[in-house]
């Protein structure tokens, strides 16, 4: 299984500029607005960038110079390799993104081609040629993921365009690591909860100025000792709703109520929903599963991997709380080495199950079969 961005290792010296951070921040904007960005690889020339969730005419028409037929020869449809191999596509051995020419499709043959919600009409067979590697494929694909779109892009050659923001592929690839060693401590309070009545909140601010992430604490800490901790990333449906399609909420309230027993814990309540790809993406995954998928195999098929999260910014948590040991409640033993590739000292794995209600049995076999779970 891919192992979690926390624990790929990223040069400490590389710390991302504020500047750089406004810079990706902007550009994740626009590529959400349907606009395009300038993209400026290590090397070679500019390239124009355009997400195709959401493209539509105005949105080319906006950026398109020449003719309709230049455009065509040119313009390239780029796909993670977990997308490729779905739509029948085998990238290169060990390759990451595969590139399609674009020269024939249509808005709607995009958008069949990286939806997998969409019915689909071409055969294997009728699919356009596979172009050329495109070396910067990686880091455009990270940008598409880090705005919480579908990673796929329309990818046409660069001209200096008014208007048009750039970002530059050192930035991308600096990014999402960087921004989340920077958390800031904005806020805390009081909060009783019906279950743990001596508890308080603590916000965290990332640097790219996206959504905080939370360290719910019970009880009094002492940060002496291994604290009884939890890692919990956000589900809506789940948590608030308490849909019975996954654990989330048992194991939400299950930790509160733990740590209230014990009189102290820690439960860090990280902005990264359905591992990482989104609310949105995560419902779209729900679709697939509707028809047959399962929970890696939808994430897949949208062109996402296994598991998306990022586990730096609980570690940069716990280091701002003063706590260096930890008793994890936590049935994921990729937190464990998460945890542990960050510094944080994860004494013992406290296990955390709940059973099945009926609607979620195959969902916690494939956490347990596919995900590697202890359950």
């Amino acid at each position: 299984m891919k192992k979690a961005l926390a624990e790929r290792p990223v040069s400490l010296e590389a710390t991302l500029d504020p500047r750089e951070v406004a810079e990706v921040q902007r550009a994740l904007a626009e590529l959400r607005a349907g606009r395009a960005v300038h993209f400026k690889p290590l090397s070679g020339p500019t390239l124009l960038v355009l997400a195709t969730e959401g493209l539509d005419p105005a949105s080319l028409g906006g950026v398109l110079t020449g003719t309709e037929a230049a455009f065509r020869g040119k313009a390239r449809l780029l796909l993670t390799a977990t997308r490729a191999r779905h739509l029948g596509l085998a990238p290169a051995t060990g390759a990451e993104t595969l590139a399609l020419s674009a020269e024939h499709l249509g808005l709607a043959e995009i958008a069949e081609l990286t939806d997998p919600t969409r019915p689909r009409q071409r055969a294997v067979e009728q699919l356009p040629p596979v172009t050329e590697p495109l070396p910067s494929a990686v880091a455009i694909l990270e940008l598409l993921k880090a705005a919480r779109l579908l990673p796929a892009a329309l990818v046409l050659p660069g001209e200096d365009k008014k208007g048009v923001l750039a970002v530059s592929e050192g930035s991308i690839r600096r990014f999402r690591d960087q921004a989340a060693r920077l958390l800031s401590r904005v806020a805390e309070a009081k909060v009783p909860l019906l279950d743990a009545e001596e508890t308080s909140i603590v916000a965290f601010r990332p640097a790219d100025g996206g959504r905080e992430h939370l360290a719910i604490i019970i009880g009094e800490l002492d940060a002496s000792k291994p604290v009884l901790t939890r890692l919990h990333s956000e589900c809506f449906t789940g948590d608030l709703l308490r849909s019975l399609r996954c654990d989330c909420g048992d194991q939400l309230r299950g930790a509160i109520d733990a740590m209230s027993h014990e009189g102290a814990g820690v439960l860090l309540y990280l902005a990264q929903e359905g591992r990482g790809i989104g609310l949105v993406n995560k419902l779209r995954a729900y679709a697939l599963q509707d028809r047959g998928a399962d929970t890696l195999d939808a994430n897949e098929q949208l062109g996402f991997g296994a598991d998306e999260r990022v586990y730096r910014p609980a570690a940069e948590m716990l280091r701002q709380l003063g706590i260096a040991q930890v008793r994890l409640l936590t049935n994921n033993p990729l937190k464990v080495e998460a945890l542990t590739a960050c510094n944080v000292e994860v004494v013992a794995r406290v296990p955390h199950s709940f059973p099945a209600n009926g609607h979620n049995t195959a969902y916690l076999s494939t956490k347990a079969q596919r995900f590697g779970h202890l359950l």
